[in-house]
């Protein structure tokens, strides 16, 4: 993947709550990556998933994170290049890129995007989902309209569950969530009755959010700045293939054989790594919308 080193950053679409301790135990309720991992993990090993989702993780993560300040994101994250001596500069670029592209699809069909905030964080954060621990991975909330992210869950991909390494690989899983954030803005959320099983809503949903990921990906090279700078300028076939090696680590298959060595798609929540690869696959082919329709009966 290569950025355009003169485009700007727009770091306001970005709060920075890192270092912060909110009050509370309240499980967060959104779609996210995250969210399969914790989730069978706890029924797993017998614990309760609120009890994971809603409380903070200690430290768990293991990842060190530098506490973050409002100013500082806006004063060291103005260019592209600035990733150089920031490197958390590059996940300003992937929302600003993933909004961009939003942005520009919805005026294409004469309607008006509204953006979504992405939140650094680290321990637990407060929405108004509830409070989530670190431990939730990556989420949206419909309440805020935001997603939220512990940068740390990029290195528990990688050294846990046998994720990529490559940078595309934290770009999909940032524009997944903000595919759950088109689902919420065009009602797709309110489809969901069915919360478990390989045919449910809720994986259903899940790979649709998979499937706007590749549709970003598909024009991630056309997303411009606000000066009309592009912000990628190349996709290479690495990078699409740690997309799908990312999509293939949080298959609900992928981790229930991982960790319990069998696979029950009774308890399915998110998908296949399969299905996971396919879906992001067709919205990467097709870049439309239309071709992302995972509640038609037959589809899945």
């Amino acid at each position: 993947m290569k950025f355009n080193r003169r485009a700007r950053l727009d770091s306001s679409q970005v709060s920075d709550q890192r270092g912060r301790r909110p009050a509370g135990r309240t499980a967060a309720a959104g779609g996210g990556i995250g969210v399969v991992i914790i989730a069978l993990i706890a029924l797993l090993t017998g614990n309760n998933p609120a009890d994971l989702l809603g409380g903070d993780d200690g430290g768990a993560s293991g990842v060190q994170a530098e506490p973050g300040s409002e100013g500082e994101l806006e004063r060291e994250c103005q260019t592209v290049a600035d990733i150089d001596q920031n490197a958390d500069c590059r996940f300003v670029l992937y929302v600003n890129s993933a909004q961009a592209f939003w942005e520009d699809y919805f005026a294409a069909a004469g309607e008006q995007y509204t953006p979504a905030t992405t939140t650094f964080f680290t321990s637990s954060v407060t929405t108004r989902c509830g409070t989530a621990s670190s431990q939730v991975g990556p989420f949206y909330c419909p309440g805020d309209q935001n997603v939220y992210l512990d940068l740390g869950f990029f290195d528990q991909l990688r050294t846990t569950y046998g994720g990529p390494s490559g940078q595309f690989a934290e770009a999909y899983v940032l524009a997944h969530e903000y595919g759950h954030h088109i689902q919420n803005l065009t009602g797709q959320m309110q489809r969901v009755r069915t919360q478990s099983g390989p045919t449910s809503d809720a994986v259903r949903l899940e790979l649709q959010a998979d499937c706007y990921a590749g549709m970003w990906a598909h024009h991630a090279t056309t997303a411009e700045d606000g000066s009309g700078q592009p912000l990628i300028t190349e996709l290479t076939q690495q990078d699409i293939s740690d997309a799908l090696s990312a999509a293939n680590t949080v298959g609900d298959d992928y981790i229930q054989e991982r960790f319990q060595g069998t696979v029950t798609p009774e308890s399915w929540t998110h998908g296949s790594s399969e299905q996971r690869q396919r879906w992001f696959t067709t919205g990467l082919k097709t870049g439309d919308i239309a071709a992302c329709d995972t509640f038609a009966a037959s589809s899945l």
